[in-house]
């Protein structure tokens, strides 16, 4: 099959141009797209919009390859067939296809473009929205001065009009328009001060200072000194030398400010933990550069990270604790007399008073670790164990009984607890002489009756329980004060890692012994924390793909801490700033 497919363009002088060429093919395509056969540039014609072929009678039929159809003689449609001999005109947008036959030729199919006809133009012109509005320079000047005076001069003159704000910055904001110039949602934290831009916003065209947000942060604790963090940081390469000299050209702080590290606006929700990257930039190798410090390098926890160490107390009655690396198996001297394997075998005499006392006090066969060790509500932590709570199930204070009803010693007061005893020797003795009393209250069984004699079983007791195997020798071990028998100070402790954070919330689907030995302690002075190596089962750094819980820094370590509890020393917390404890004595 052949067509003749003939291209009539015009010059800019308006000479027209003919162009012929033969198409030796079935089926010719047209559409916006250059591959086609015939090619209609017109932003109206789809990418492959129709197609033309012969049927067996000659006519040649035409159908829309998409969904805006074409016109054939004026009318709209997506399908037609067409008899060369008689002719016919398609319309494609700006296009029109004429098709014609002489003879015994070949189907002619001619191409041109429809020019706009400026009459039509002229008696439309009255009908467009140009006839009643200026013109498009005059619209787009006003446009721009409504957008500076709405979007600018109004929170310019807002902005600096308003009154200071002074603490209350969950109020509604002052400045007019100030949203439109927001580049995102704040964050969850900070979504309260969507529409007061002003609370973190003091000056105009200046970057977020830290004594803004110190005015509602003010309890967080510094990481270190600015100074000493550069330091540690090492020195900037000269690409962020630039970067940093122009951001303070703008107002923005240096490093080691807040918005260093904290950007908003970039969407609700929580902020993002740390990444293990930012912590490592200065604790690999910051031994080098830091060379007073007394911290390790760390970089990664699964195979750069030291040993854990531990705040405890080393000297027996004393409060002074020292901070020791657990591969040094450091002994505890908390004072008391407690081995854990000893309670915990499930086949020992503990085990079986536990099962003596049963489902009643609320034991199983044997003690477990929940019997004496209770969770916070929170289940992030434990609370301190209680000697009434949760000891004394099995370690009675029960001293005398006065017909049906039991005295116990008081736990914790030594001197309350001697005076107890030896206030238990009131039963009547035989009268020196007879049938002679005192008279009134004084008498025997008065109110201020009194018993002289010899004192026996009550400075017994009082002995008795402060026997290394006595009432309270069998906790506690027994020293002298003063030349008085006394026992020694104990000294427990709520968390034994300074700068690290563990939550037990999240451990809860494992045991107790998984990663403190206590089934196997045989002695009160093992300190049962479990070292780095037990951690690195689960826990291996954030890189880590193949670790059942990649684990970056953030996860255990807190950036702002607001106080140091435990610090080495007298177990009392200080305030001072990470950095500052790490130093080592001058």
């Amino acid at each position: 099959m052949t067509f003749l497919i003939r291209t009539i363009d015009f010059t800019a002088s308006g000479r027209e141009i003919i162009r012929d060429r033969t198409a030796e093919q079935k089926t010719l395509s047209i559409g916006r797209a250059s591959e086609n056969d015939i090619h209609l540039p017109d932003l109206a014609v789809e990418q492959n919009h129709a197609t033309i072929r012969q049927s067996e009678t000659g006519s040649l039929i035409v159908e829309a390859a998409g969904t805006m159809g074409f016109t054939h003689d004026g009318r709209k449609t997506s399908a037609a067939t067409i008899d060369p001999s008689t002719g016919g005109e398609l319309g494609f947008g700006a296009y029109r296809l004429q098709i014609a036959q002489d003879g015994d030729g070949p189907p002619a199919i001619t191409i041109s473009q429809v020019e706009a006809a400026p009459e039509a133009d002229d008696n439309l012109a009255g009908f467009a929205l140009t006839a009643a509005l200026p013109s498009k320079r005059v619209m787009a000047w006003a446009g721009l001065a409504a957008i500076l005076l709405a979007f600018l001069a109004i929170p310019i003159y807002t902005h600096l009009n308003r009154s200071t704000v002074t603490g209350d910055y969950d109020r509604a904001g002052q400045v007019v328009m100030d949203a439109s110039w927001s580049t995102g949602a704040l964050s969850t934290a900070h979504h309260g001060l969507e529409d007061n831009c002003e609370a973190c916003h003091v000056e105009p065209f200046q970057s977020v200072r830290d004594e803004t947000c110190l005015t509602c942060h003010e309890g967080i604790g510094d990481h270190a000194e600015i100074p000493r963090q550069n330091t540690g940081r090492g020195p900037l390469s000269k690409g962020d030398e630039i970067q940093w000299a122009i951001a303070d050209m703008f107002g923005k702080e240096g490093q080691g400010s807040c918005t260093t590290c904290h950007t908003e606006h970039e969407g609700a929700g929580r902020m993002e933990p740390t990444a293990q990257k930012f912590c490592a930039e200065c604790h690999d190798g910051m031994d080098s550069r830091l060379t007073d410090t007394a911290l390790a390098n760390a970089a990664d926890f699964g195979d750069a990270h030291p040993q854990f160490q531990a705040v405890f107390h080393p000297t027996l009655g004393s409060d002074a604790t020292a901070r020791i690396s657990l591969s040094k198996n450091p002994k505890e001297q908390h004072g008391l007399k407690f081995p854990h394997e000893l309670h915990m075998n499930k086949a020992g005499g503990v085990a079986r008073m536990a099962s003596n006392i049963g489902a009643k006090q609320g034991y199983g066969d044997s003690l477990v670790c929940a019997d004496c060790h209770t969770p916070t509500a929170d289940k992030n932590s434990f609370l301190p164990v209680d000697m009434e709570e949760n000891c004394e199930s099995c370690h009675s204070l029960v001293y005398d009984r006065v017909g049906t009803t039991f005295r116990s010693l008081r736990h914790g007061n030594v001197a309350q607890m001697q005076a107890d005893l030896r206030a238990m020797d009131r039963a009547p003795r035989r009268p020196v002489t007879t049938g002679r009393r005192r008279p009134g209250e004084y008498a025997q069984g008065g109110r201020y009756y009194q018993n002289f004699g010899r004192p026996a079983r009550s400075y017994i007791a009082v002995n008795r329980a402060l026997a290394p195997d006595g009432v309270c020798g069998e906790c506690h071990i027994p020293t002298t004060n003063n030349g008085k028998a006394d026992v020694m100070p104990v000294h427990l402790r709520d968390s034994y890692f300074m700068h690290g954070y563990f939550d037990h919330k999240a451990h809860e689907q494992e045991d107790c012994t998984t990663c403190h030995a206590a089934d196997t302690s045989k002695s009160a002075t093992d300190l049962l924390m479990p070292d780095i190596a037990i951690c690195r089962d689960c826990h291996l750094g954030e890189q880590a793909t193949q670790a059942e819980v990649p684990s970056s820094c953030a996860m255990c370590h807190s950036y702002h801490p607001s106080t140091v509890p435990g610090a080495p020393g007298k177990d009392k917390g200080r305030s001072d700033t990470v950095a500052l404890i790490s130093r080592k004595p001058d």
